[in-house]
């Protein structure tokens, strides 16, 4: 068959880029090897939250029930029910983009896609068996896969990556987890909760070494109260697999040591998973370089997402997807490139950011000023016995604008949207201000920053 376009990979740059293509009146395929939805609804994003709400939950009723009032006895969980409801949520949205692609007309292809030759599409399925579509324009959007540390390759038992620490038969009594981003820090919160014992080691200063450096001390020092073991600033020194367990050796200021874990959780990034045939320009990490149109080396040939490189976040691969299909198909459509984005991670408590952090503001000379402001001053924080963390706004010092947003605490994932729409349409102190936030929200927080930042906070 003859198309007009064709994504490889069906995660979120993919099957939004189809969707919306069909919309414009094109005739689309997606061809996926797994579930439409890609990793992130089958193996990323949904199932961890899946995972971090049950999480949160036990570990509310188990540690803080007498705080609410309530007395619990015998309280127990059932691991293999935990992590099939992970897995039921996954296939109810995978099913729901199914059937989002059917009813846009989208033609479903299960199998891995290649490239013989620009205009084409080679489909293998899983039986073996091969077809070749032809298109007008290609759209590669196969995202990326967890990267091992090189001399403890993967072996999905004592040596996991994301994907085999949603799905372990069984749960671990203890887990080193290499890596304190946002994969590591989100999987330290779910098994510790459940009561695994875990260390997290990150060679950087940080925690969360892309945030805000309060932040990631700040969650450093929650993680810590709630009985993660955290080793920042720490090199691996030597690696073993035993079999049955693992042997991490470590060097740093706080310890010097070999650490013995049933489990090591490899959390140190991804790397490109590329399609096969032809191969367009590569970045020097692997990545898909692309014009400012979205197009690759190869005339016809487009990418978007996570193939592309970083940021490695659904929401900026879906919003790259529909830039690069409505380049192609709106008459006098200029593709816009992602320049602000949130960051969210959601352990407990949550980290949301937008824009620029306070050292980057330093390192390029940018004057500002800045207004923090606790969780603990805002009722509805108190109320929901959540005071922990704090919202802390950079504004420009000569005009006032917004220049970054970044919150740790009860909400934040929810709380920065706003954030974003203010960096995106450049407001400004005075225009947060003069906007009215609910009383009691959490949203008072970043009310309260706003006038911290100009020197008169009300309730702090």
């Amino acid at each position: 068959m003859a198309y007009d376009l064709i994504v490889i990979g069906g995660g979120p740059a993919g099957y939004v880029a189809a969707i919306r293509a069909a919309q414009l009146g094109k005739k689309v395929a997606v061809v996926e090897a797994d579930r439409a939805g890609g990793t992130c609804l089958n193996w990323g994003c949904i199932p961890t939250k899946a995972l971090l709400k049950n999480a949160e939950l036990y570990h509310t009723l188990a540690h803080r029930a007498a705080e609410f009032g309530f007395k619990i006895e015998g309280l127990s969980y059932d691991w293999s029910s935990v992590i099939n409801r992970s897995r039921k949520v996954s296939d109810k949205l995978a099913g729901g983009i199914e059937y989002l692609l059917k009813k846009n007309k989208v033609d479903y292809v299960r199998g891995f896609g290649s490239i013989p030759a620009a205009g084409k599409v080679e489909v293998t399925a899983a039986d073996g068996s091969k077809s070749i579509a032809e298109t007008q324009h290609i759209l590669i959007a196969t995202g990326c896969k967890s990267r091992p540390l090189p001399p403890l390759p993967f072996n999905g038992t004592t040596v996991i990556g994301s994907k085999e620490a949603m799905v372990l038969p069984q749960q671990p009594k203890s887990m080193v987890i290499i890596g304190a981003g946002a994969i590591g820090v989100e999987f330290a919160y779910i098994y510790n909760a459940f009561g695994t014992k875990v260390t997290v080691v990150e060679m950087l200063p940080r925690m969360l070494p892309v945030e805000d450096d309060e932040v990631g001390d700040a969650l450093e020092k929650s993680f810590t109260k709630q009985g993660v073991r955290c080793l920042t600033n720490t090199k691996i020194t030597a690696t073993k697999d035993c079999g049955t367990h693992v042997e991490i050796s470590v060097e740093g200021p706080k310890t010097t040591e070999t650490i013995t874990a049933d489990v090591c959780l490899v959390a140190i990034g991804v790397q490109p998973v590329l399609p096969g045939g032809i191969q367009p320009a590569l970045s020097d990490r692997g990545y898909i370089n692309v014009d400012e149109r979205y197009q690759t080396s190869i005339p016809g040939v487009y990418a978007a997402g996570d193939i592309t490189g970083p940021p490695w976040l659904a929401h900026t691969a879906s919003f790259e997807a529909v830039q690069a299909v409505e380049g192609l198909y709106l008459e006098g459509h200029t593709p816009r490139k992602v320049k602000n984005f949130p960051g969210c991670t959601y352990c407990h408590p949550q980290v949301a950011s937008v824009g620029k952090t306070e050292r980057a503001l330093k390192e390029e000379g940018i004057a500002y000023t800045v207004g923090k402001i606790p969780f603990a001053a805002i009722g509805k924080a108190i109320a929901a016995g959540e005071p922990d963390g704090f919202a802390k706004l950079l504004y420009g010092k000569e005009h006032g604008e917004l220049l970054g947003a970044h919150i740790i605490g009860e909400n934040a994932t929810e709380l920065i949207a706003e954030m974003g729409l203010a960096l995106d349409q450049e407001l400004t102190a005075e225009d947060i201000h003069a906007t009215i936030h609910a009383h009691p929200t959490m949203s008072e927080v970043i009310h309260e920053a706003t006038l911290a930042a100009e020197g008169h906070a009300i309730h702090f």
